[in-house]
C-alpha cells in the first residue's frame, strides 16, 4: 500500500480535533495545516479556540493568523495554499496533518471548486436593499422561480446564500446550480486523485448530547476567558462591521449583536451555544456526504488511540 501523502483530521466543533492532532504529533514528525476559516484571522483568539502560543510553538502550524479581520480568505485560496504547503512539508520529510472543521475547505482540496462567477458589489448592494424592503423570504421566492434546485436547499432567511445565488443569476443569466453541475466530470477525476493521495479521518459523535455538552462547556470557558472583551476590542477598531466574513463567525456574530444592542446581552450565552450547535449539525451533515472519510466515534473513550492506529496504518 502506498503511504498517504497527507492526513486529514476533520470533525464538528468541540469534537476533540486539537487533542487528537497533538497526540499524532507526539508519534509522528508532522506539521499542522489549519483547515479553519476563523483561525486565519489575527486578533480572534478566544472565540475561535485558537491554539495557545505554547501549542503553536510546540508543533509547526500553518494558515493561522494570516489575515486581518477586514480581509476575506476564500476556499479557493485555501486549496491553493494547502496544496503548496503539502508539497513543502513533504519535501522537508514531514507528514502534512490537515486539521479543522471548515468542510468547504476540505471539499475544495478533495474535489476542487466549480468555476464560479466573481462577486459583483453593485448587484450585491442592490439585493441587500431589496431585502431591506421586501425581506429575505421574498427574495427566496424569487430565487425559486429561476433556480428551484438551489432554492430547495436554502432556508428562506439564509441571506448570504440567497444573495449569492441571485447575484450569480443576475450577473450571468444562468442559475447557480448550472455552475455546480457543469464541472462534475472534472471534479470526479480530481477527487479520485486526491483520495489516493491522502487519508481523511473524521471525528463524529455517536451521541449528540455528548457534543452539545462539550459545546456549552467550551462557550462558557470562552466567556470566562474574556471573549466579550475580545469582541469589544475588535469593534473599537472602527473599521470592522457585522457583515464581514470574520464577524459572521459563530459566536462573534452573537457577541457583536449583543454589544450593538440589537440582541439582549442576557441571551448571548444561549444564542451562542445554539448557533454553535447548528454549526456542528451542518458540519456533521457535510461529513456524511464524504464517503472517503474514515470515521472515529469522538465520544468513545478510546477515540484518540483509534485515530493513532488509523494514522499508523496510513503512513
Amino acid at each position: 500500500m502506498t503511504a498517504a501523502r497527507w492526513i486529514g483530521l476533520a470533525g464538528p466543533t468541540a469534537s476533540g480535533k486539537t487533542a487528537a492532532a497533538f497526540a499524532i504529533a507526539k508519534r509522528h514528525l508532522v506539521e499542522i495545516v489549519s483547515v479553519d476559516s476563523a483561525l486565519v484571522y489575527r486578533g480572534m483568539d478566544i472565540g475561535t479556540a485558537k491554539p495557545t502560543p505554547a501549542e503553536l510553538a510546540a508543533v509547526p502550524h500553518h494558515l493561522i493568523n494570516i489575515r486581518d479581520p477586514l480581509q476575506a480568505y476564500s476556499a479557493a485560496e485555501f486549496a491553493a495554499d494547502a496544496t503548496h504547503l503539502i508539497e513543502e512539508i513533504s519535501a522537508r520529510g514531514k507528514l502534512p496533518l490537515l486539521v479543522g472543521g471548515t468542510m468547504l475547505y476540505f471539499k475544495a482540496l478533495l474535489d476542487g471548486l466549480d468555476d464560479m462567477p466573481p462577486a459583483d458589489p453593485v448587484i450585491r448592494a442592490a439585493l441587500l436593499a431589496e431585502a431591506g424592503d421586501k425581506g429575505w423570504p421574498a427574495l427566496h421566492a424569487e430565487l425559486a422561480a429561476v433556480d428551484a434546485t438551489t432554492a430547495a436547499r436554502l432556508a428562506p432567511n439564509d441571506s448570504q446564500r440567497i444573495s449569492r445565488a441571485l447575484e450569480v443569476f443576475r450577473l450571468t443569466g444562468q442559475p447557480l446550480s448550472f455552475f455546480h453541475q457543469k464541472n462534475a466530470i472534472e471534479k470526479v477525476a480530481v477527487n479520485a486523485r486526491s483520495i489516493r493521495a491522502g487519508t481523511l479521518i473524521s471525528l463524529e459523535p455517536q451521541d449528540r448530547a455528548w457534543l452539545h455538552e462539550r459545546i456549552a462547556q467550551r462557550f462558557d470557558a470562552m466567556l470566562a476567558a474574556g471573549f466579550l472583551d475580545e469582541v469589544k476590542a475588535l469593534r473599537a477598531r472602527g473599521d470592522l462591521h457585522a457583515n464581514l466574513p470574520s464577524m459572521r463567525c459563530v459566536g462573534y456574530r452573537q457577541a457583536w449583536e449583543a454589544l450593538e444592542g440589537t440582541s439582549p446581552m442576557a441571551e448571548l450565552r444561549d444564542k451562542g451555544i445554539f448557533a454553535t450547535r447548528q454549526l456542528a449539525k451542518r458540519q456533521i451533515t457535510w461529513l456524511r456526504s464524504m464517503p472517503e472519510r474514515q470515521v472515529v466515534a469522538c465520544d468513545d473513550p478510546a477515540a484518540v488511540q483509534q485515530v493513532l492506529d488509523l494514522v499508523s496504518r496510513a503512513t
